[in-house]
């Protein structure tokens, strides 16, 4: 078997916060001498570990004498019962010149705050919502592009205890309609305009749509100059973070919606920080000093993830706009003029670089960066190839993997362990992953649910206007009791890696064969003429056939030839059962707003079922080419 793509120095392994927390946790009973040790002493001590964390990752508040009650219920766990702290005291952990945010926008714009001046505009923000009147637990919407003043909203909401919810500046007047309807925020932050691919968007008629349609909203403030009157007559006030208990709500989340109208996740203060700073520092190796850039926006959970490094002391990298204008050397350039650490970023986006024939490794410096992330969708072993072949070959590429459901990670990377093409590192340090059978069995080296079989941090608090919690029963703990299902198809290999191969309600079942998605992409988009598949099950016959969409470079018309190639390379490479029936080209694959394929609402199309909810979706339209298709008529 071919060996690891990377393995750590032994520089960089003595360097490493991970095995600092090693040493550490030997302290506290560990008797850990490696990261498997590690991880079985975190699930296994699960008290001491997350009292380690606290001490150790540097949680700014009151720890209280008990670490968690009620361990043996899930839902219904407590961590850090008789704790308080508050998140944006903790964010605000380093004080100077040196740079807190560095901002890039595609047309030119950009700013940096240093810490100081960080705190300042916080403190600022905290005093201007106090002033109108804001309390703990009321809630402040935005509907922002991704730039300082989000991050600076973000913390002043914290710092007095009301409740964050936002949405990127992409999406629509009935998509954000069904998010902020359902919370009755009382402020709402919008941008006048947003600029995307060489083209700037006013704002301005939807955010009046959208204000006509949220009566709780009293005030609106759009644009830059509303934002600095805003401020303005509380500059120089002191920052004053209130002490809340542990799990005061921090963020209110959003389900997908293609499946009806989104689902509000509402996330702790506490358990949010202590994971993030878990994820940050352990398994991302994020030290004081760091710069750290992922793109995202505020839409999409990863911008939650970015604000939380700073409680690590890290510099955050924001860069607002399309990563392919003018080119896809962007934010490889952006690496190099910010001495960025991590890239942070999506498979998708690993593998359009790929597909435009780039590589950065030839054409950028790259001398900072020493950790790749990618998350969204998993990441392919072709992938892993082209980013230590073309980007950087002394580079830890850790794939993770979790979601908006947790505003975090179950599975992750591990800086002291070699990375193994087309894995997931390891499961993430008190994170009780296991892989089961549909009996509920837990197997090894064989395809399942992913699940998690104890209490974390991180689980919601709840879903919002669901007094009763059914909702959130449902969502997670319906099919395994007392047991998170999170519905990835997952396989836990040889190296204690995970392989992630679809959303469980995504695979395909042809035969009774079950076959995860990512399966089928993997092969079809090594094709160079293929820049990207979607894939679903037609019930047909009184079975279940496979069907292919494929999206082409462009000026291509799919032939028998390229469909022949097509289901030729898949039955090579995998087994005759995922051989597509039917290949069909479309010229657009339809998305979420945070950039995942949408198998189910093409599924539903396909069917002839109305999707419920088309403005989840970053394009809509896409789902009318899929529709009436004569090619599945047949």
């Amino acid at each position: 078997m071919p060996g690891p793509l990377w393995t750590p120095s032994s520089e960089r392994l003595a360097a490493a916060n991970m095995t600092r927390f090693i040493r550490f946790a030997s302290t506290r009973g560990a008797g850990a001498g490696d990261y498997p040790e590690l991880y079985d002493w975190s699930i296994a001590r699960p008290l001491e570990f997350w009292d380690a964390m606290w001490d150790f990752g540097g949680i700014r508040g009151e720890k209280g004498s008990r670490v968690a009650i009620d361990m043996d219920r899930m839902p219904g766990a407590r961590f850090f019962p008789d704790a308080t702290l508050n998140f944006a005291r903790n964010a605000l952990v380093r004080e100077g010149s040196d740079a807190a945010i560095i901002y890039r926008c595609e047309d030119g714009r950009s700013r940096t705050l240093s810490w100081n001046a960080l705190r300042s505009e916080v403190a600022a923000c905290a005093a201007a919502l106090r002033a109108h009147g804001i309390r703990a637990g009321d809630r402040v919407a935005a509907y922002l592009p991704n730039t300082p003043e989000a991050i600076v909203g973000v913390l002043g909401t914290a710092s007095v205890g009301a409740v964050w919810s936002s949405c990127s500046p992409d999406f629509g007047v009935q998509g954000v309609l069904d998010r902020f309807g359902q919370i009755q925020p009382r402020i709402l932050l919008a941008a006048d305009r947003y600029v995307y691919g060489g083209k700037t968007f006013d704002q301005r008629p939807k955010i009046a749509d959208v204000v006509s349609q949220l009566p709780t909203v009293e005030r609106t403030i759009v644009g830059e100059e509303e934002w600095d009157a805003f401020l303005a007559p509380q500059r120089g006030a002191p920052l004053s973070c209130d002490p809340l208990p542990f799990n005061h709500p921090l963020y209110i989340l959003y389900s997908s919606g293609t499946t009806g109208v989104p689902k509000c996740i509402v996330h702790g203060a506490g358990g949010t920080l202590i994971q993030h700073v878990k994820e940050h520092q352990l398994h991302c190796d994020i030290k004081p000093g760091d710069r750290v850039f992922y793109f995202t926006t505020l839409g999409w959970m990863m911008w939650n993830w970015l604000v939380t490094c700073l409680a690590s002391g890290a510099t955050i990298l924001l860069y607002d706009g399309s990563p392919f204008h003018p080119d896809g050397n962007t934010l490889f350039t952006f690496a190099d003029e910010t001495g960025m650490t991590l890239f942070g970023t999506s498979a998708k986006y690993i593998d359009a670089v790929a597909k435009a024939g780039l590589h950065p490794g030839d054409t950028h410096s790259l001398a900072t960066v020493k950790t790749m992330t990618s998350t969204g969708s998993p990441l392919a072993p072709e992938s892993f190839d082209f980013v230590y072949e073309h980007v950087k070959r002394d580079l830890h590429l850790a794939s993770i993997s979790g979601g908006t459901d947790i505003v975090s990670c179950f599975v992750g990377g591990n800086p002291i362990a070699p990375v193994w093409r087309g894995e997931i590192q390891c499961r993430a340090l008190g994170m009780q992953v296991e892989v089961w059978d549909e009996n509920g069995r837990p197997v090894r080296q064989r395809k399942g649910e992913l699940v998690c079989t104890a209490p974390f941090p991180s689980m919601p608090i709840g879903f919002w206007n669901d007094p009763d919690g059914r909702k959130y029963h449902a969502a997670y703990f319906d099919r395994f009791p007392g047991v998170w299902t999170h519905g990835d198809y997952v396989e836990l290999t040889e190296h204690d890696g995970i392989v992630i191969y679809g959303r469980s309600d995504a695979v395909l079942n042809p035969g009774g064969v079950r076959i995860g998605t990512a399966e089928i992409y993997r092969q079809v988009e090594q094709i160079a003429d293929v820049l990207e598949s979607l894939v679903i099950g037609q019930q047909w016959d009184g079975d279940e056939r496979i069907v292919l969409f494929v999206k082409l470079r462009d000026g291509l018309a799919l032939d028998q030839a390229l469909i022949d190639r097509i289901r030729a390379d898949i039955r090579r490479n995998t087994t005759p059962r995922h051989v597509p029936a039917r290949v069909v080209q479309v010229t657009d694959i339809p998305r979420t707003k945070s950039g995942k394929i949408v198998e189910l609402a093409v599924r539903d199309v396909v069917h002839g079922r109305p999707v419920k909810n088309r403005e989840a979706l970053a394009n809509a339209e896409a789902l009318d080419q899929y529709a009436n298709r004569p090619e599945l008529q047949r």
